[in-house]
C-alpha cells in the first residue's frame, strides 16, 4: 500500500511539474544510472572511484531541447562534487561551458538529499531534491529546479523522476 501511495504522489507531482534536471546520484565505480523525469532523460557512468561522465536531454518549456555533456568529480567522499560541462541549444542559439558544485547527504533509511548549482556565461541553475530508494536498484527523485537564463524567462518548478542503476 505504501508503494502505491508513493507512485500516486509521483504521478500527481509529474503532472504539475515545470522542469527538472538530472539528480545528483551517489554511485560506485563502474556503475551506470539511467533516468527519466518530467521533462528530461539522462545517462551517467562512474568511470573511476571519483569521476562520473554523463549526458542529458532536457525539454524546456520555452527554450526547446537542450543537451548537456558533463563530468562530476567527487572531492570529499561522494558527498561533495565539482561539476563541469557543456550545454547546447541555449536561448538565442548559444552554447555554454559551465561549472558548479553539488552537495549530497549520505543515504539514511533509503533517503539521500542533495543541492546543486551550476553556472555558465549565459545562465545559472539551482536544484535541491531527495532521492528515495524504492526497490533494489530503482530510485524515485523529487526536486525543486530553478533555471535562470540571461535571455528569456526563468523556469522553475517541482519535478519527479525515476533512476535505474546497474
Amino acid at each position: 500500500m505504501k508503494k502505491i501511495g508513493l507512485l500516486t504522489a509521483a504521478a500527481l507531482i509529474s503532472l504539475s511539474a515545470s522542469a527538472l534536471a538530472a539528480p545528483i546520484n551517489q554511485m560506485a565505480a563502474n556503475e551506470t544510472a539511467i533516468g527519466i523525469g518530467t521533462k528530461e532523460s539522462y545517462i551517467e557512468h562512474k568511470v573511476t572511484n571519483k569521476a562520473t561522465l554523463g549526458a542529458e536531454y532536457a525539454d524546456r518549456d520555452e527554450y526547446g531541447d537542450q543537451k548537456d555533456a558533463y563530468l562530476q568529480y567527487d572531492v570529499i567522499g561522494s558527498e561533495v562534487k565539482l561539476i563541469g560541462g557543456y550545454r547546447w541549444d541555449m536561448p538565442g542559439d548559444k552554447n555554454n561551458l559551465y561549472g558548479g558544485l553539488a552537495l549530497a547527504t549520505p543515504k539514511v533509511m533509503g533517503f539521500s538529499a542533495y543541492a546543486s548549482y551550476i553556472a555558465g556565461r549565459d545562465f545559472n541553475e539551482t536544484q535541491v531534491g531527495i532521492n528515495q530508494n524504492i526497490i533494489a536498484n530503482v530510485d524515485l527523485n523529487v526536486n525543486y529546479h530553478n533555471l535562470k537564463p540571461d535571455e528569456g524567462h526563468h523556469e522553475n518548478g517541482v519535478g519527479v523522476g525515476v533512476t535505474v542503476k546497474f
